[in-house]
């Protein structure tokens, strides 16, 4: 039992050295912390979506900007597709693979973001969620792994973990990049100081 717990943290801390080697990942976390920021500023919001564990992903990050992160704020637009009557709506009156694609015709807008999450980066639903994004004049930003798949693709900013055999240690990655990037977010609109900027 103990070598599986020692073998399994060494593996997750192999993983992080090698994203953290590579200086396109670190850049392009920043690069999406500014788009982010930059559309707030403009009033507009993130909308994100994933399946699985990558929607907890981004019910996580969405959380934290209406919520909270490490300290009192006020709080950020950002919404998680993860509304069980749509879904479910969705799903079984047009087809699964609408079910995120379908949101953002009737919420997202020009200047809008879009996070899309997928350790494979070649779901359908996110894919398409993607295409409609694009159609509307959206930035979508991509979470998936370092593989030649379509999210990497069609995202204006991709951050992508080292591709491993099991999505756990995908994940892992890209919560770490989940709340690295609303650190700097906070910092990058100084929301803990008057605000600037229209809500």
């Amino acid at each position: 039992m103990h070598d599986i717990v020692k073998d399994s943290l060494q593996e997750a801390l192999d993983c992080l050295r090698e994203f953290m080697g590579k200086e396109n990942n670190l850049q392009a976390i920043d690069t999406g912390a500014t788009l982010i920021s930059k559309a707030i500023q403009g009033s507009n919001k993130v909308i994100c979506c994933g399946n699985g564990g990558s929607l907890c992903d981004a019910s996580h990050f969405a959380e934290e900007l209406t919520g909270r992160f490490r300290s009192d704020r006020i709080p950020l637009p950002a919404i998680a597709i993860n509304d069980a009557a749509h879904i479910t709506c969705v799903g079984n009156d047009y087809s699964f693979l609408e079910i995120y694609s379908r949101y953002i015709d009737a919420m997202g807008k020009k200047g809008d973001i879009l996070l899309a999450i997928s350790t494979s980066g070649d779901s359908e639903n996110i894919i398409r969620a993607c295409k409609s994004a694009k159609k509307k004049g959206m930035i979508v930003i991509g979470l998936t792994c370092d593989s030649d798949n379509s999210l990497r693709t069609m995202s204006d900013v991709s951050i992508c973990a080292p591709k491993t055999n099991y999505s756990d240690r995908i994940q892992e990655i890209h919560i770490k990049v989940i709340h690295i990037m609303i650190q700097l977010i906070e910092q990058k609109l100084s929301v803990n100081e008057p605000c600037s900027y229209p809500l």
